[in-house]
């Protein structure tokens, strides 16, 4: 996927999980956080970010900040922090054969049981499931999810595992907003809980993929997969 309008800016405060404030263009910009998980590792105050401009006029603030740069041991790494993004990412890969070959539908948002995964697919042989999770934690190349707990994504992973046993296929997908990261492993020192509930999802049948994207800051779209350690 693509972003137009990009402008760089600095990164200043953020009073609530919504909004930041943003040095840009020689003045400060209140601007929508396109994600609302805490995000504290990369939404430091002097970071580079990068804002996306609105064509809407009637928008309360300008901007959308879409990706961060964050400084590690290696060097900055520019994280896309867009969480609406991965969904999008996913739709346009599976879309072009990568996730299955010879798809005949891909339909977004759709309920089975108590949950509503993000896809539903079909192809000539097979169908089934994917929920789709955005990973912007990283720690010394090693990409982990959740970054807070989720009884919501414990949820959705009891009914993969549901829809599995019911002859479906089924698969959760993390989309991996940077790149040049080792393997990714669940967040078990934030929420166990979704640790456990993957892999006795995996041990059911659900296949759990991680897909690198590769990042600028107009563009996120994945590369290659990456490594799961359960």
């Amino acid at each position: 996927m693509r972003y137009t309008n990009i402008s760089p800016g600095r990164f200043l405060a953020r009073p609530n999980r919504f909004i930041a404030h943003v040095e840009v263009e020689g003045g400060t910009e209140v601007c929508h956080v396109k994600n609302t998980g805490r995000c504290r590792e990369l939404l430091v105050p002097g970071a580079l970010v990068y804002l996306e401009e609105s064509t809407n006029p009637t928008r309360k603030t300008r901007f959308d900040l879409v990706a961060v740069e964050k400084e590690t041991g290696n060097g900055p790494l520019l994280i896309n922090m867009d969480s609406q993004a991965p969904n999008k990412v996913f739709g346009e890969w599976a879309s072009a054969g990568g996730f299955r070959p010879e798809l005949t539908l891909l339909r977004p948002e759709t309920t089975y049981g108590a949950s509503r995964f993000d896809f539903y697919w079909e192809s000539s042989s097979a169908r089934g499931f994917v929920e789709v999770k955005g990973v912007t934690l990283e720690e010394e190349g090693v990409v982990r999810f959740p970054d807070a707990p989720t009884l919501r994504g414990v949820k959705h992973l009891e009914e993969l595992a549901a829809a599995k046993a019911a002859g479906y296929e089924a698969a959760v997908c993390f989309i991996v907003q940077m790149e040049g990261m080792k393997y990714l492993e669940p967040n078990d020192a934030t929420h166990p809980q979704f640790g456990d509930a993957l892999r006795r999802a995996a041990k059911a049948g659900v296949e759990v993929l991680a897909m690198e994207c590769a990042v600028t800051p107009e563009e996120l779209r994945v590369v290659h997969p990456l490594p799961v350690r359960l």
